[in-house]
């Protein structure tokens, strides 16, 4: 409340006897458009702060004040202007060679580098590959640099080839063609200028054991669902460079916390995230928590995914007032996730009653179910389905895969939608993943049996 008031300071000295120097400060603290800084400025002939005081209550009153905080604190109070995006923008694209995820790329440091980064809601620690002791290759490999090209059939579908091709269509190939060739990027915190140690008495060190004393880098080490994927390295602050949206857009500098990923392994040195992963969960440590705790945002951001392979995200976004909603089951004795509970779902004409929980994880390619929803959903699907059942091949992870004419029609697949605690529907655009086998289509339904989590992944996350 500091910036609502000017400080009028008042000097009295009393002397208490001929042994006594003490000097007391009296401190009398008026509001910048009360009564007796209005009196003091017009005796002082100045017109402080305005030409004219603001009647106490009015819209021009409170606008005044909140002009103000906006001007001495800056950029910190975005929250009141907007949402904040990425500063080379808020779109995200689907790539299928490099595990059917979302990416967008992020600026760090100083000078700016930039990461083709895989967007995670599974996983809260951003970490970009730094320093290497084990990261993936940056030069002559598949992955070494993205290219995006159009991959869609005469009958409509986007291509999702098993084989590697990017999953971007006719509409959205000319949107992405500024990220042809991406080349992939190793961060350092001695090449940047802006770059900061994180001891291990900070507060989002959590591997204190790991540490060699309080003053050391602290480390980190995360591992993920994924078989034998896990990153580990140390943290450090650096500048994540962010902007506002509009016509006039404001850059914005703030430091973050993020892991520098020196030895990375399974999954992130060849098939996802092999130039970073941007955790975007509900921990301390997320990037969308630290805007928030730093007050460069409110405490939300909104992730959406289109059905050609384009997507936005915004930090800071509060959403609609006619948007569906629903509540996150949150266990104190665990971290939280983005776990909600599902109450029924809807397979073409049948609907089925079910009660389990799942997390939402745009860091996971597919959606994976146990039994008994896994099951109820699958035969459900199967009996709708008017194609021919493909033979099971062991390359596919996929049960139910079906031959796809070249004539196919979307509407013949059973559409699917999920209904979630609290009433909120949850439709899903492709409940199918379309495959090239050698020179024929197939088409399976997008769902794999879990043994131990509901899962519902990023091909299932393409929301209407």
């Amino acid at each position: 409340m500091s910036s609502f008031y000017i400080f009028l300071l008042t000097l009295i000295l009393f002397w208490f006897s001929q042994c006594s120097y003490a000097r007391i400060f009296t401190l009398q603290i008026h509001h910048r458009f009360s009564e007796p800084v209005k009196k003091w400025s017009q005796r002082a002939g100045k017109h402080f702060p305005a030409n004219h005081w603001p009647e106490k209550g009015s819209i021009e009153y409170y606008a005044r004040l909140a002009h103000h905080d906006r001007v001495f604190r800056g950029r910190r109070l975005s929250e009141l202007d907007g949402p904040l995006v990425f500063s080379n923008g808020n779109e995200t694209f689907r790539i299928s060679s490099l595990g059917f995820l979302h990416y967008t790329t992020v600026s760090l440091g100083t000078p700016a580098m930039d990461f083709l980064v895989a967007l995670d809601t599974g996983s809260d620690l951003f970490w970009v590959p730094c320093d290497c002791g084990s990261c993936a290759s940056t030069a002559d490999t598949p992955y070494s640099s993205v290219t995006l090209e159009e991959t869609h059939n005469e009958s409509g579908y986007s291509k999702d080839a098993w084989m590697g091709d990017q999953d971007i269509t006719d509409s959205s190939a000319a949107l992405w063609h500024g990220y042809l060739d991406f080349e992939l990027s190793i961060y350092s915190p001695n090449e940047s200028s802006t770059s900061k140690k994180v001891t291990c008495d900070h507060s989002l060190c959590t591997h204190h054991s790991s540490c060699l004393g309080t003053f050391s880098q602290c480390p980190y080490s995360v591992s993920y669902v994924s078989s034998e994927t896990s990153t580990s390295g140390i943290l450090v602050e650096d500048v994540l460079h962010l902007k506002t949206e509009g016509n006039d857009p404001a850059m914005v500098d703030a430091y973050i916390t993020f892991g520098c990923g020196q030895v990375q392994t399974g999954s992130f040195l060849d098939v996802a995230a092999p130039n970073g992963l941007f955790g975007l969960g509900l921990e301390k440590i997320s990037v969308p928590s630290i805007l928030s705790q730093e007050h460069y945002t409110a405490d939300s951001f909104s992730m959406c995914f289109g059905r050609d392979g384009t997507g936005r995200i915004n930090f800071g976004d509060k959403g609609s007032l006619d948007q569906e909603e629903t509540p996150f089951n949150i266990d104190p004795l665990r971290s939280p996730t983005y776990n909600i509970a599902v109450t029924q779902i809807r397979v073409g004409t049948t609907l089925i009653d079910l009660d389990f929980t799942a997390l939402f994880d745009s860091g996971t390619s597919f959606t994976y179910l146990v039994d008994p929803p896994y099951t109820r959903l699958s035969e459900s699907f199967h009996s709708q389905a008017q194609d021919k059942q493909r033979t099971p091949d062991p390359r596919i992870p996929f049960e139910y895969c079906y031959d796809m004419s070249p004539d196919a029609n979307t509407s013949l697949i059973p559409s699917m939608s999920l209904s979630m605690k609290g009433g909120g529907q949850f439709a899903v655009y492709d409940p199918i993943i379309v495959i090239s086998v050698q020179r024929d289509l197939v088409y399976c339904l997008a769902v794999v049996k879990s043994q131990e989590l509901n899962i519902i992944g990023r091909k299932s996350s393409d929301w209407k």
